[in-house]
């Protein structure tokens, strides 16, 4: 098992080893303003359950990707965002009928809580392969606004009665701002990186002796000898229980992932009907870098209660009027017509290509995208309100030719827009705020049955179909009646037209 936790301040902020403690296991020091990020790898047979070893070893990849919806500020290089929610890349391994596979979803419930799918056949939806190669061949996403049934279920995997220290961390996840878990066939290994927003943290760390712990307190650097698209960290790196005092390092390496220093905000406009129309307000229209092509894009991950439309997002004419390029991706099969509560597939991934104004300087603009809701279940009240996450909105740039980005200790991969570009892409993204208090989701009101009306809609709908059956058999009766009739005066007629004749 080996440990890295790093305190990542930011550029131009440092701190004095003098003010650091080392002693034997432990590292203690002041409050800093930094992100914390823990990361855990373990092997396969470190885990603590026979069952799950198992069946992560009949798996060929695993990654979950838990964001909080509470909105915070990232800070280089932990600059990787997505959607919030609960998001799973998943790809199952040679055999397909394996029932491990079968039973992930009622495993992630049991670990996550609420897991709202049945099977990856039938709730998990296809990641494109054609274009750029992707690690991952299965997409899954729901909203998930805690941690605390994966926190309950890890103290009592994990945690002895007597170890309080182990119940603590696990209990400060409630304040964490994402969990990544991965695991690959290639590897076998499995890694779970939980980070903290900005904010006061304080220097503390302690190490068991069965495993190895690194801990890091560094910032970003903009030294002179720093290549394009590389970013440069500077710090204080300690192996607990094998150093005595913090050591300086520093080191560069390049990243796809960057921040476009500015922001933006989402809103429904009103009124919003069953086909809302979101708003995307951003600070600036300039682009990150004058060196290279640069696009703006909005990355959505919509739950099975609202969707996009493909075909009115192919009309060039229509997206020049909401600011918009292009639809580039949607996961499929998104079917138009039905209602919310019989389908099974989670929901759809959306990438659209954004069109900002043209202008010599910098400028807020906007985009609008229109979506669609369905029919959702009924309920008392004759109103239910769902819950849309903000979209991950990110500049795509182009690297030069020849720029390779390796692996770097801060890398964070499989996020599903990532696989949806070239491997010489940089991401510069956008930080998210709030149009209105401090979560990135946006909340809309939907029209669905009463359930404290729905008798009387029954018993209408009865009487009604009634009545038109009624009236449709008096119908046909009075038309047979009268074409009855009819041959019946026909058939006397004609005998005694022929005596007159003879």
């Amino acid at each position: 098992m080996r440990e890295r936790i790093t305190f990542v301040q930011k550029l131009g902020d440092s701190l004095e080893p003098s003010v650091i403690n080392v002693a034997g296991n432990l590292i203690s020091g002041p409050e800093i303003l930094a992100t914390r990020e823990d990361k855990v790898t373990l092997a396969l047979d470190e885990l603590p359950a026979a069952e799950l070893q198992d069946s992560l070893n009949r798996l060929h990849e695993l990654h979950i990707r838990w964001v909080s919806p509470v909105a915070y500020q990232a800070v280089s290089p932990l600059l990787s965002r997505l959607p919030p929610g609960f998001h799973l890349f998943f790809t199952p391994g040679k055999d397909d009928a394996d029932p491990v596979s079968n039973r992930l979803c009622q495993t992630l419930s049991a670990i996550f809580g609420n897991v709202n799918c049945s099977t990856p056949e039938e709730s998990f939806t296809s990641l494109p392969n054609d274009r750029f190669s992707h690690s991952s061949a299965l997409q899954y996403f729901q909203p998930l606004e805690s941690l605390s049934p994966f926190i309950h279920y890890a103290k009592d995997q994990l945690c002895s009665p007597s170890d309080a220290s182990c119940a603590a961390r696990l209990d400060g996840l409630t304040q964490a701002s994402s969990l990544d878990v991965s695991y690959d066939a290639i590897s076998h290994a499995l890694k779970v990186t939980a980070t903290w927003p900005y904010q006061l943290q304080t220097v503390h760390a302690t190490s068991r002796s069965q495993y190895r712990t690194e801990v890091g307190i560094l910032s970003a650097e903009k030294p002179a000898s720093l290549e394009p698209y590389e970013l440069g960290i500077s710090g204080l790196l300690t192996v607990l229980g094998q150093d005595s005092k913090p050591s300086p390092t520093m080191f560069s390496f390049a990243s796809r992932h960057r921040d476009a220093q500015s922001a933006f905000s989402t809103k429904f406009l009103k009124p919003t009907g069953l086909h809302p129309i979101l708003k995307i307000h951003f600070e600036s229209n300039k682009p990150p870098s004058d060196d290279s092509y640069c696009s703006p894009h909005a990355y959505f991950t919509l739950p099975r209660t609202i969707f996009a439309d493909k075909y009115q997002l192919a009309d060039d004419l229509f997206l020049a009027s909401k600011n918009l390029t292009a639809l580039r991706y949607s996961s499929q099969p998104v079917d138009l017509e039905a209602p919310e509560y019989v389908m099974k597939r989670w929901g759809s991934a959306v990438l659209l290509e954004l069109s900002p104004p043209a202008s010599e300087k910098a400028e807020p603009w906007t985009a609008e995208v229109p979506l669609h809701l369905r029919y959702l279940s009924p309920a008392a009240g004759g109103y239910e309100t769902i819950q849309v996450p903000y979209p991950a909105i990110f500049w795509a740039c182009t690297a030069e030719e020849g720029t390779k980005f390796p692996s770097n200790p801060f890398e964070r991969v499989n996020l599903g827009y990532d696989g949806l570009f070239g491997p010489r892409t940089v991401f510069w993204h956008v930080e998210p705020r709030p149009e209105a208090g401090s979560l990135l989701v946006n909340a809309v009101k939907v029209p669905v049955l009463d359930l404290n009306k729905s008798e009387w809609v029954n018993t209408g709908t009865a009487i009604a179909v009634l009545l038109g059956f009624a009236w449709v058999v008096w119908k046909l009766a009075a038309v047979y009646l009268s074409s009855g009739h009819e041959r019946d005066s026909s058939r006397a007629v004609k005998p005694s037209e022929r005596k007159k004749k003879q």
